[in-house]
């Protein structure tokens, strides 16, 4: 590879969302921008070599990305309907273009992505699409959906962007809280489905997770220290506490590994570092959001060298103030698992027999695993292979499956 196409590349990979986000600002449609996007590396290709890397390359590519978007329009003869429609911006001037304004620009991007009136599913594509660079053919395989369905999810998608005219910006202050919570929560749908698949062959799908934490980064650096976005830091703490432990979930025959069995000496420090003194600093600065109490909650499991060291009663507690702030099944089933470490099988399996006695979480096979453990744990050796058994019937990755049928095989040696 020749320098000047090495160089092409490298600003490809660190300046692609940056340039994007600035042409769709500009031109006011995600696909004219992507196609823009392409036909400025394009160029660059072509005239880097011969005239050399440009003192601020994002200018050019945006430079160079909206004046072929024109050309397009031009020869399309859209010209006076669509020109019309762009902002009366000069893209040369350094005011439109300066590092400044385009950080702005992938934080409108990221609001704009994540906007109330789109589904769930696709704010989720779409933020993989245009934010984190990601393929339509690496979302569908990501999320195990057919290419079609995928590709018209990102279609429907940006359709009602353009005809709802959701506005491309940060949200004014009063409705920013209820816009930041979306985008938050759409990052971490991607890091779990990155970190625990919902289904397929493999449990992780580490590209997903690195996409959220890197977004995640970006969302905290363009947030500042403003009081909004603590729960942004908190996040990010959340997801590298529990990324930390990413290359021990695993074991050699691919088949989950449990917390307490996990290597904790290869455990990433680095991650744990950082992850506990972001929770730390968010807790110091009042602040007690849903994020914050989870990875507060994971910062003790991380902090604990040994499993009999983890402090369970703290994590009780912590479950405790977050079922307060954010009510939820899941997190009453994660506390009556807490509540079992500390206080014994019996009262944790009568807390999710009172759980699952209500209804609550209905195919999720979680629920009749924690039971079986429980059971097992009991010397309910019959009762046990009941649950494990329910639970197979219900899981859908090949590794938990493997797990779960490990563990069915221990209980038939004991005699369950």
């Amino acid at each position: 590879m020749s320098e000047a196409a090495a160089a092409v590349e490298r600003v490809h990979r660190e300046e692609r969302g940056r340039v994007l986000a600035t042409l769709i600002r500009l031109l006011g449609d995600f696909d004219l921008a992507e196609e823009a996007l392409q036909d400025a590396f394009t160029l660059a290709l072509e005239t880097w070599p011969r005239d050399g890397l440009p003192e601020n390359p994002r200018a050019w590519l945006v430079t160079a990305g909206r004046n072929r978007a024109l050309d397009r329009l031009r020869r399309a003869r859209l010209h006076a309907s669509k020109l019309s429609e762009l902002p009366p911006e000069d893209v040369s001037s350094p005011a439109v273009v300066d590092h400044a304004e385009i950080e702005d620009d992938r934080l409108r991007l990221i609001f704009t992505c994540c906007h109330p009136s789109l589904a769930t599913e696709a704010q989720v594509a779409l933020t993989l699409r245009a934010i984190c660079g990601l393929t339509t053919e690496e979302i569908a395989r990501a999320f195990l959906l057919p290419l079609p369905t995928l590709a018209q999810r990102l279609v429907r998608a940006k359709h009602k962007i353009r005809q709802a005219r959701v506005p491309y910006r940060v949200p004014p202050p009063e409705l920013l809280r209820e816009r930041l919570d979306s985008a938050l929560a759409v990052v971490y749908l991607v890091f779990n489905e990155g970190y625990s698949a919902t289904a397929g062959d493999s449990l992780l799908r580490s590209e997903l997770s690195g996409e959220a934490i890197r977004l995640c980064r970006l969302m905290v650096e363009l947030g500042g220290e403003q009081a909004e976005w603590r729960e942004a830091s908190a996040l990010l703490a959340l997801m590298l506490l529990h990324d930390s432990r990413r290359n021990t979930r695993l074991g050699d025959d691919g088949s989950l590994v449990l917390l307490e069995e996990q290597d904790r000496g290869r455990w990433d420090r680095a991650q744990i570092a950082e992850g506990v003194a972001r929770v730390e600093a968010t807790l110091r600065a009042g602040s007690a959001g849903p994020f914050a109490l989870q990875a507060a909650i994971a910062a003790l499991h991380a902090r604990a060298e040994r499993p009999e060291d983890t402090d369970w009663r703290q994590i009780v507690a912590l479950y405790g103030l977050l079922l307060r702030v954010q009510p939820s099944p899941v997190g009453e089933l994660n506390r009556a698992v807490a509540v079992a470490m500390l206080d014994g099988p019996e009262r944790g399996l009568l807390l999710l027999d009172a759980l699952e006695g209500r209804g609550a979480l209905p195919g999720y096979h979680l629920l009749p695993a924690a039971r079986a453990d429980l059971l097992r744990r009991l010397g309910r050796l019959d009762e046990a292979a009941t649950s494990y058994r329910r639970a197979l019937a219900l899981v859908r990755t090949a590794p938990e499956r493997r797990f779960l049928e490990r563990r069915l095989e221990h209980l038939s040696a004991w005699g369950g």
